[in-house]
């Protein structure tokens, strides 16, 4: 079900093969069909991340929102601390 003998894994089309391929705009019903095709050829890309590469990402999203959290928590402490001092408190 590959249009126009698409490999799988073929980078998107170039601007100026896109506009060459362009042509009269089909109707409502055969523009949404496109669509669909397109969405799934691109899912069809999607490669799914191995059972260790999923709990490394998950890892890094742990530890860097953690990180984030200890960085804005000293800040709103010493900007508290300084509205504290500058306007008596």
């Amino acid at each position: 079900m590959r249009a126009q003998g698409q490999a799988k894994g073929r980078p998107t089309a170039s601007r100026k093969e896109a506009e060459a391929a362009r042509q009269v705009e089909p109707n409502i019903f055969a523009r949404i069909a496109r669509f669909v095709r397109q969405v799934v050829q691109e899912l069809r890309k999607v490669v799914t991340p191995t059972r260790n590469e999923l709990f490394t990402y998950i890892g890094v999203v742990i530890v860097f929102l953690v990180v984030m959290m200890i960085y804005v928590g000293v800040l709103d402490f010493g900007f508290g601390r300084l509205v504290l001092w500058a306007f008596g408190g």
